[in-house]
């Protein structure tokens, strides 16, 4: 993934050729099968590391298939891959920076350099004010511009800086302090700052506006709609710096907008936004949990760190759920895959994973800038369980489209309700062995079915997953679980030679909105240089907005 250790293209790889060869001879065999045939399939095909278990048995592959997948991860280097992301080499060559979201949980005693200078004391100086401040906050010390302490609290960000801080408050909620509200708002529509302030007393709340150059579009729009909604009811200008605090390294536009640069928390470009949650944009979590649970999360995400960089790769996580999403996308052809907890508390985790697979996998250009002829990304999707059962899981086991998936599920409940948490676990696991082994038609017969319903309830089985287990839903176990498929994307980009760090298809969006937005707003009718459907979209809007 530099220029030092570039790759031939991958579909000249010896071992790719040779895994076609037996894609061909594997590909219809029954997971029915490979497991009457091998009654120690179940614990050759589990691995457990950084407190999580994974059976990855109900996969369609043999022995075989996984010795050529890590014999195609050698073949790509994968390991001096990632040896250079953890050194802080500049893999990511289209930006030109190192990637060193492994940093951020460093411990205090290790050395990370990024151009000859050691980056973990200004990380464990960043995550001391951050401790300091939230202490102050959970205390009611923090006070407000009318005297009144602050007992909400309003992260504001897009993408990395919305999904990650939203899907770990949910999951670590057990964990938050119950005396106080948080809300999370990234939607440019309106609705969406409405809804998360309608009920709260603006001398009580703080806002974290969350943006690196405190410049993001939507950011901003709805950091200045809060700053209009708060001065509007308190009455004075001078309520900002009372009320808001910047994660963001532009200390003149923080200045700018009325906050304290004392109160600005600063991470670095060596950070995507994908990979943020334990830098400062996780200050709402923190805030939320305080600040020994964060630091007990970021201990997770180390936890994973060390497994993926010392574990051997036959007995490493995320390379082995890596290979296998290679697998599945190049040689079945699967354009989709699901992951699917079994935990409330993790709603948000699959549109957390959906920005930090497909937003770092989704390229069809090699970092040698060849335009690859295989697949990259799946597009990822899922919800909780029991939930899915009861919306799309008809297709997982009926229908036409193979959708491997990711079940995730914890051994103790969170809930201090115990009898639904057997339940719940019932479910996870019959749904693993349904979709695994299905139901032949002799085994609906056999129930009683009439020879008319039969076919109707035919399950033809053969659908693989991977099964995740856990003790606990607990802030050192999430942040495993976030590393974990962190890294699991850094093997896929490796495998296929891509940039999994950039996201070059995300700007041509935000140009062309820039543009639009002047043109819905313009006091006269402005010349229309767009397609022909463009153009008279926006002539409609202006229409109905009465600006023609």
């Amino acid at each position: 993934m530099t220029e030092a250790i570039a790759v031939a293209p991958l579909t000249t790889a010896p071992t790719w050729r040779a895994l076609s060869d037996h894609y061909a001879a594997v590909k219809d065999a029954t997971l029915r099968d490979l497991f009457a045939t091998d009654p120690e399939r179940a614990p050759r095909f589990t691995v457990e590391g950084a407190g999580l278990v994974l059976d990855y048995s109900k996969n369609r592959i043999t022995a075989e298939t996984m010795a050529l997948l890590f014999q195609l991860a050698e073949e790509r280097q994968l390991a001096a891959c990632r040896d250079a992301m953890f050194r802080g080499d500049r893999i990511n060559t289209t930006e030109n920076r190192a990637v060193l979201h492994s940093a951020l949980r460093a411990p205090a005693d290790a050395v990370i350099e990024v151009d000859g200078r050691n980056v973990v004391p200004d990380v464990h100086d960043v995550l001391d004010r951050m401790a300091s401040f939230a202490d102050r906050v959970r205390a009611g010390n923090l006070i407000g511009h009318t005297g009144q302490p602050i007992r909400n609290v309003v992260n504001i960000g897009i993408g990395g800086s919305h999904l990650g801080p939203e899907m770990a408050y949910l999951a670590l909620r057990p964990y938050s302090a119950r005396d106080m509200r948080f809300r999370f708002v990234a939607n440019v529509d309106g609705a969406a700052f409405t809804e998360a302030t309608h009920d709260l007393d603006p001398a009580e709340t703080l806002f974290v506006v969350s943006s690196k150059t405190f410049t993001t579009q939507e950011t901003m729009s709805n950091a200045h709609l809060a700053r209009q909604w708060l001065i509007e009811r308190l009455g004075d200008e001078r309520a900002v710096a009372k009320h808001f605090v910047a994660v963001s390294t532009n200390a003149q536009k923080v200045a700018e907008f009325g906050i304290d640069t004392a109160n600005m928390f600063a991470f670095w470009d060596w950070v995507g936004g994908r990979y943020s949650l334990p830098s400062a944009i996780g200050l709402s979590t923190m805030l939320a949990v305080g600040p020994e649970n964060f630091r007990a999360m970021l201990a997770g995400f180390a936890d994973m760190d060390v497994h993926f960089r010392t574990a051997p790769l036959q007995q490493n996580l995320p390379v082995i759920l890596g290979l296998l999403s290679v697998w599945y996308a190049d040689f079945f052809s699967v354009a989709t895959q699901a992951v699917l907890p079994y935990a409330q508390n993790l709603a948000r985790f699959p549109a957390y994973l959906q920005q930090l697979q497909m937003e770092s996998c989704g390229k069809s250009v090699d970092l040698e800038r060849r335009r690859v002829d295989f697949a990259t990304s799946a597009v990822l999707w899922g919800e909780p369980g029991t939930d899915g059962q009861h919306s799309f899981y008809q297709l997982l086991h009926q229908g036409t489209h193979l959708v491997p998936a990711d079940f995730i599920g914890f051994l103790q409940p969170l809930s201090p309700l115990a009898a639904p948490h057997d339940l719940l676990m019932a479910n996870l696991f019959a749904q693993a062995e349904g979709l695994a082994f299905g139901r032949t038609l002799a085994e609906v017969e056999a129930s009683g079915v009439s020879a008319a319903d039969a076919p109707f309830r035919v399950m033809e089985g053969n659908r693989p997953s991977n099964m995740l287990l856990a003790d606990r839903l607990d802030p050192r176990t999430l942040g495993a679980l976030i590393a974990l498929y962190e890294h699991r994307v850094f093997v896929q980009g490796a495998i296929w030679g891509i940039g999994p760090f950039d996201q070059w298809g995300v700007e041509l969006g935000k140009v062309l909105a820039g543009k639009i937005a002047s043109e819905l707003t313009a006091t006269s009718a402005p010349d229309l240089q767009h397609d022909a459907s463009t153009n008279a979209l926006i002539q409609r809007y202006r229409n109905a907005r009465h600006q023609s």
